[in-house]
């Protein structure tokens, strides 16, 4: 229970700065193609973390790790949306996407962990809460933006609700921190690689979603006020009902068929958002790719877990790494080439060929 309320407010967390970057973008006058710059600082953040990461996890344990990071992450939260200066921006940016990768080792470690106790697959329902609190923040960005409350203002208050929930849950945590000095990323071998290049494809899909499919709907779907953000909103709550019902879909068809499934959906989904560019087709598009992406993570992170060659928790962290590089580039990539073309058409066409890649890999790779 308390591992899953810390998946809850990461997700509420990057949630809550995803609903706010296109008022972000408006403010500080950012093109599509200067947004994707900025938002590199991303993953030069999460590139800092690793060795920081692996040190912190294998001295202090995951659990004391998580409490720093997660703090720190509202923290960093709170930064972005008092920023005035592109330079600010970047900076902010960087501590954001270090705690987030930070936070990401730490809570997986944790989820690692109970499902020992659990004796059974329970990674995916995790993952389900970290997509209901991106539903929640969603929500709540909405609301935020509909009645023309400022980022800051915003972003003090899940700061606040998050320092709650750490303070409520911090006992329950599992304690472990008596553990090897092994560090928690190592070279991963082959097939975890392929593991981590699947997940890298589908978050590089997520990642997109998140932080542009707000700047979408108002740029190439053409709404305003709280309509920007319905994609958005639609595209978490098939995410999160996804992967509540994940595991029991992977025991009745198999874990292949379901990562293979889940590509297609991906990469059907954004190509209907791209060629019918209308409200309700472009909802049904994004409703298409939140099924799409939700079984995969968990799906490749529980695989992982099953490794014969390293430590679960090891093993995780490493596929976890490779993948979460693919979730903070994916959307400064979509910047670049929406600022090379003209149209963020074209930029959600290439992560289409994310979603279908995932479908491919998964046909080759060896799965359990």
């Amino acid at each position: 229970m308390a591992a899953g309320a810390m998946f809850f407010i990461v997700g509420l967390c990057f949630a809550s700065w995803a609903s706010r970057i296109a008022t972000i973008q408006q403010t500080l006058g950012l093109s599509e193609a200067a947004l994707g710059g900025v938002l590199f600082a991303l993953p030069v953040g999460l590139m800092l973390s690793l060795p920081f990461a692996g040190w912190a996890v294998s001295k202090i344990g995951s659990r004391r790790l998580l409490i720093i990071a997660a703090v720190t992450y509202g923290i960093a939260l709170v930064g972005l949306g008092s920023v005035t200066s592109i330079f600010g921006l970047i900076v902010c940016l960087i501590c954001f996407g270090f705690a987030s990768n930070t936070a990401n080792i730490s809570v997986n470690t944790q989820a690692v962990a109970a499902e020992q106790l659990y004796e059974r697959p329970i990674l995916a329902s995790f993952h389900g809460l970290w997509s209901l609190a991106g539903f929640v923040g969603a929500g709540i960005g909405t609301f935020m933006i509909d009645k023309q409350i400022a980022p800051q203002q915003h972003f003090i208050i899940i700061l606040g609700l998050m320092i709650l929930i750490v303070v409520i849950c911090s006992r329950y945590l599992n304690n472990d921190r008596s553990i090897s000095d092994e560090p928690i990323f190592v070279m991963p071998d082959s097939s975890l690689i392929k593991l981590g290049i699947i997940a890298f494809c589908s978050l590089m899909c997520e990642g997109a979603m998140f932080d542009w499919s707000v700047i979408y709907f108002k740029k190439v779907v053409s709404v305003d006020g709280a309509q920007m953000a319905a994609g958005y909103t639609g595209f978490m709550l098939t995410m999160a009902s996804g992967r509540f019902v994940a595991d029991k879909l992977v025991h009745k068809f198999g874990i292949k068929r379901i990562l293979q499934i889940s590509g297609l959906l991906s990469a059907i989904g954004l190509m209907i958002a791209v060629i019918f560019p209308t409200f309700y087709t472009a909802i049904i598009g994004f409703l298409l790719v939140g099924f799409g992406v939700s079984s995969v993570v968990p799906l490749v992170y529980s695989e992982a877990g099953k490794s014969k060659t390293m430590r679960p928790s090891v093993a995780l962290a490493a596929v976890s790494t490779i993948g979460f590089i693919g979730f903070l580039i994916g959307p400064p990539v979509i910047g670049f080439i929406a600022g090379i073309t003209g149209s963020l058409r074209y930029s959600f066409t290439l992560i289409a060929a994310m979603g279908m890649s995932v479908a491919i890999l998964s046909t080759k790779a060896k799965l359990s």
